[in-house]
C-alpha cells in the first residue's frame, strides 16, 4: 500500500491545511473575567451544584420515606440560602471591580463640548490679555525677569 492510497501520515491533510499547526490562536469573543470575579463565580457554581445535588437526594429520600429526608431537607434549605449568597457574591464582586478598575477614561460628548467651550473662552481671554500693555513699574519689574515682551 503506497502513501497515495491514504495510508500515509499526510492522508488526512488537505491541500490548504498543510502549513496549519495543531494549536491555532483565535481572538477571544469576550474579555477574560478578573481573577476576583472568576474565583467567586467558581465558588458559586460549586455551591449551587452541591445544593442541587442535596435537593435531588432529599427528593428521593422523601419518596422512599427514609428518616434521612428531614435532616437532608434542612441541609437543602441551608444550602439554598448559601447558594443565594454565593450568586450575590459574584454580582457584588463584579460591580465592585467595575467601579474600581472598569471605568474607561473616555469623556462623554457633553463633557467634550463643555471642555471645548472652556478652551475657547481661555483662548479668548488670552487674546484679550495680550492686547494689554504690561506695567513697567510693578513689584516684579525690578528683577528684570518679567519685562514686557
Amino acid at each position: 500500500m503506497s502513501s497515495d492510497e491514504g495510508g500515509g501520515v499526510s492522508a488526512g491533510l488537505g491541500a490548504g491545511s498543510a502549513g496549519r499547526g495543531l494549536w491555532v490562536e483565535e481572538p477571544a469573543r469576550r474579555r477574560r473575567m478578573p481573577d476576583s470575579v472568576r474565583t467567586s463565580a467558581v465558588r458559586a457554581v460549586l455551591i449551587v451544584s452541591v445544593t442541587l445535588t442535596q435537593a435531588t437526594i432529599t427528593f428521593f429520600l422523601t419518596l422512599t420515606g427514609s428518616w434521612l429526608a428531614l435532616p437532608m431537607g434542612l441541609c437543602a434549605i441551608a444550602g439554598t440560602i448559601v447558594a443565594t449568597w454565593g450568586v450575590l457574591d459574584v454580582w457584588i464582586t463584579r460591580q465592585t471591580w467595575n467601579q474600581r478598575y472598569g471605568v474607561l477614561s473616555e469623556p462623554s460628548s457633553t463633557a467634550r463640548s463643555r471642555r471645548k467651550e472652556a478652551r475657547r473662552a481661555a483662548r479668548a481671554a488670552r487674546a484679550a490679555a495680550a492686547g494689554r500693555i504690561p506695567r513697567e513699574d510693578g513689584p516684579l519689574a525690578a528683577s528684570g525677569r518679567y519685562s514686557a515682551r
